[in-house]
């Protein structure tokens, strides 16, 4: 029996594992990419290829042996020419590549969201050497947030609080980025209530959303997450208007993470990735459909049947601590077991080869059927923290 679609998947961590699992339960054959072996996706694809998205020539000759029918990237750090050119052949990049390379690139898709699409967003500067970022500073204000026009989970991402911080903050900055863009953006710190991600779904059909993800980030990137956030209906709704806005001018399908600060019923956009997000790992158990599936199912031009929720619930990392290969997990069975009545807990683990301070090694997750959100991440807080790494050597 023929797959009913092969899938090129360029990079391979545990949002693409959890892709991977969707699209093969629908019969797609998938290859699986990254740069290094063993990643999570290659545990569970069909096949897999190591090389960095940076080298247009290992990306290309990856696409020309497999001649897939949809290549699907999962990374910022790619070659976003080589996708287009590839797209000019015929091929299916998702959702686009214009989107790809417009996403890919903090400050694209600031200016389609800004300039193009007039939507609010904070006053930004873009710097390219260490005496812009200064001038960027001092024109901004303090404090202001300094990142990489492209990187990942909150690479060199800080916030500038004193003037004595600015160099730090461009050299960290330079350090986190990806790709060979040295270009950072500066913006105004804006007051806000809280962060959401609103997961964005552009079918052939219509475009569709998932109930807004509250979370909380350290150091630029996601440590717990919940669903539903509290929202008033006219934030929401200016949300929903934002989100189908920008991704319809972006253009093809499959889900979109769409990034607001909200502040009162006042809805700012941040940022936006193309495909499934990671503060969406809490739909592994708050949804019917999780984020993965409706990637896929958007992605094939599958329905998409109503999406519901099953209770509050929330999502909590489990990070490392330090460079190691050598390394076991233990502690599921404690963390398996919930301390609250009325509350489900589920554990992922990443099976990642190698650790490191921060990294991602796995989430919590946990479904109030008795409590409301708070329930839920407290739960789902405590179940990370029974998890434990044990190091050897």
């Amino acid at each position: 029996m023929a797959a009913i679609a092969k899938i090129l998947l360029l990079g391979s961590g545990e949002l693409g594992r959890e892709f991977v699992i969707s699209a093969k339960r629908l019969g797609a054959h998938v290859i699986a990419c990254d740069s290094y072996e063993g990643a999570p996706a290659m545990q569970v694809a069909d096949e897999a290829e190591v090389f960095s998205m940076l080298d247009a020539a290992a990306l290309a000759a990856a696409i020309d042996k497999h001649q897939p029918d949809l290549i699907v990237p999962e990374v910022e750090a790619i070659r976003t020419e080589v996708l287009k050119e590839y797209e000019e052949r015929g091929l299916n990049v998702v959702p686009s590549a214009r989107a790809t390379i417009m996403t890919m690139n903090r400050d694209r898709i600031r200016e389609v969201a800004a300039i193009e699409l007039g939507l609010p967003t904070s006053t930004y500067l873009y710097a390219e050497t260490l005496e812009e970022m200064r001038a960027a500073v001092a024109k901004i204000g303090l404090p202001c947030v300094a990142k990489p026009v492209m990187s990942s989970s909150g690479k060199g991402q800080s916030t500038v609080r004193e003037a004595g911080a600015v160099d730090a903050a461009w050299t960290y900055a330079v350090e986190g980025m990806r790709g060979d863009r040295k270009r950072v953006i500066v913006e105004a710190f804006i007051p806000f209530d809280y962060e959401i991600t609103l997961l964005t779904i552009r079918t052939r059909d219509s475009v569709v959303f998932c109930d807004p993800i509250g979370h909380r980030q350290e150091r630029g990137d996601y440590q717990e997450s919940w669903q539903p956030a509290a929202m008033s209906a006219e934030a929401v709704a200016e949300a929903q208007r934002q989100a189908k806005a920008v991704v319809d001018n972006l253009g093809g399908y499959g889900l979109f993470g769409v990034e607001f600060f909200v502040l009162g019923d006042k809805v700012i956009f941040s940022e936006l990735s193309p495909r499934p997000h990671d503060t969406g790992l809490v739909t592994l158990i708050s949804q019917n459909l999780t984020e993965f599936d409706l990637h896929a199912r958007a992605i094939l031009g599958l329905p998409i049947p109503g999406i519901t929720q099953h209770g509050p619930s929330a999502s909590a990392v489990i990070l490392g601590d330090r460079d190691a290969e050598d390394f076991s997990v233990a502690g599921l069975d404690a963390a398996l077991r919930p301390s609250v009545p009325g509350v489900d807990v589920d554990v992922r683990i990443f099976n990642k080869p190698t650790t490191r301070p921060y990294r991602r090694m796995g989430v919590a997750l946990a479904l109030a059927r008795d409590g409301d959100t708070d329930t839920a991440r407290t739960a789902a807080r405590e179940a990370a923290a029974k998890v434990i790494l044990s190091y050897r050597g």
